[in-house]
């Protein structure tokens, strides 16, 4: 039986879901173009009132895979500021992030299981183990957000399937 390491279930999970979004972006702005009417305006779109827009939405899910594998391998995750307006700014971020995430190596990620990984958010803090970072913070964040970014386009016409979520 294989063992899967920390960094198999983390690095490239992150890269390959971060090019599928990026993938559907690509499509959702030819969509707009090709329908005629301004991209931006599904940049700016929401599912409902209180959700975040589709631009904050793709910030937090690359903010969640640079700064797990980051966490991961002990390290303090990358700032990038939230300045994008355009879908070029989002897919160039996007990329950064692949960046990001690709540049560890699995002798850095890898072990680490029990170390302690901290979270802070506005109202405090979490600790957890490497794996339980993983499984029930990092990932469950991540792809809420993706998933998220996907249901804002489809909500506003964008024709896109599972298949596009799932393989760029």
């Amino acid at each position: 039986m294989t063992k899967l390491s920390m960094h198999a279930i983390s690095a490239p999970v992150f890269a390959r879901m971060l090019r599928n979004l990026s993938a559907i972006l690509t499509k959702a702005e030819h969509q707009a173009k090709t329908k005629g009417y301004d991209p931006s305006v599904l940049l700016n779109s929401r599912l409902a009132p209180d959700m975040f827009t589709l631009t904050r939405q793709v910030q937090i899910a690359t903010d969640h895979a640079k700064g797990a594998v980051a966490r991961l391998a002990g390290h303090t995750p990358e700032a990038i500021e939230d300045t994008e307006t355009t879908f070029a700014d989002v897919q160039a971020r996007i990329a950064k992030v692949i960046g990001l995430v690709e540049s560890y190596k699995p002798e850095q990620i890898d072990g680490s299981e029990a170390r302690e990984v901290t979270v802070k958010i506005p109202n405090g803090e979490f600790k957890f183990s490497g794996l339980d970072y993983i499984n029930q913070w990092a990932m469950p964040n991540f792809y809420f957000h993706v998933a998220t970014a996907y249901a804002v386009l489809r909500a506003n016409g964008i024709e896109l399937g599972k298949k596009d979520f799932l393989i760029s």
